[in-house]
């Protein structure tokens, strides 16, 4: 049986839930040892315990800082692109590399069919995200989900091969960073990116990009300009991790907390400055607690979203695209005397 993972800040309420645990064994086991009123007693201590670790845990999850977000976001029982894909998608087909190189399992992708019943929605979609695996083996399989130049390559490929069978593109987006190695940059990780920025700018067809976990740097911008872009409740989205911000500018990883505070990374933080457009709430403890549940909230926003943008006309498409991603930022024009 896997270890659960408990972070830091959650250990209190993990103590508590453990002690929950031994209490309704302890009844279970005794209920025909004890009298009426002994029993009656120990209900009544885990209804107040029960009471106790519902607080605790409202308290917990609804005042979280932004370096635990950032741990949530990284949490290893958080689902990955692949777990959304075969829970809120059918006929998912898998297409496979980048027609220069090689195929890059960092980054999956290919063709599937998203409906709801409810609104007789039917639609087939390009669907491109990040993948990590789930243990070393997997992991090192994935590259940790940190796409080389082939990955950005073999996804825009299928973007364009959506474009031209006129289907929508949905991208995940959940990498710690595009990969730094050198054999990447002799491939031209840069050139890819940047190429990826300047295809997606001008695609005809609706893109819609959510990020469901990690959001760093260029490799997430690498599937991230789109029509609309949606941001998990608990996910974070930056042009640098909070260690490596900490690294530079205090020459250490202890101030990676500070680090987290300053780049305003978290939804709340993105959708003010008007990054993002939407925000995905979380079930309470994050994505990992009921995977379900919250891969069927991204399901009907994805559905409400490319209700919206299906009929758009594609001219109108790019150039609202182009404007949105030109207005962000925030800049001073002085003229010289």
């Amino acid at each position: 049986m896997a270890t659960k993972v408990v972070l830091d800040f959650e250990k209190p309420l993990f103590e508590l839930e453990e002690k929950l645990h031994e209490m309704r064994v302890c009844l279970k086991k005794s209920s025909g040892e004890h009298n009426l009123v002994e029993t009656e007693g120990l209900n009544r201590e885990i209804e107040v315990l029960e009471s106790k670790v519902d607080a605790l845990r409202h308290s917990i999850y609804q005042n979280l800082t932004r370096w635990q977000k950032v741990q949530l976001a990284r949490h290893p029982e958080r689902p990955y692109t692949l777990d959304y894909v075969y829970m809120m998608m059918q006929d998912f087909v898998e297409l496979a590399g980048d027609r220069h190189y090689r195929d890059d399992k960092a980054i999956v992708g290919g063709f599937a069919r998203i409906e709801d019943q409810e609104s007789g929605f039917e639609q087939t979609v390009m669907v491109i995200g990040h993948q990590k695996g789930r243990d070393t083996k997997s992991n090192l399989y994935r590259n940790f989900g940190m796409a080389q130049p082939e990955g950005y390559r073999k996804a825009l490929r299928l973007m364009k091969l959506a474009e031209k069978f006129n289907k929508p593109v949905v991208t995940l987006i959940d990498t710690p960073g595009a990969y730094p190695g050198i054999e990447a940059e002799e491939h031209g990780q840069a050139e890819a990116i940047a190429r990826n920025l300047f295809e997606m700018a001008g695609l005809r067809v609706p893109v819609i990009c959510v990020i469901i976990g990690e959001g760093a740097s260029g490799g997430a911008i690498g599937i991230g300009l789109g029509d609309r872009i949606l941001m998990a409740e608990n996910a974070w989205y930056s042009v640098i991790s909070p260690e490596s911000c900490s690294s530079i500018l205090w020459r250490s990883w202890k101030f990676k907390e500070q680090a987290a505070e300053a780049l305003k990374l978290t939804a709340d933080d993105l959708l003010e400055q008007q990054i993002i457009d939407r925000i995905i709430p979380e079930p309470l403890g994050g994505a990992h607690h009921d995977p379900e549940k919250m891969a069927a909230t991204v399901k009907t926003m994805l559905v409400e979203e490319l209700q919206g943008l299906l009929d758009k006309d594609p001219a109108e498409l790019v150039n609202k695209r182009v404007d949105k991603f030109a207005k962000m930022g925030v800049w001073n024009e002085e003229k010289q005397e």
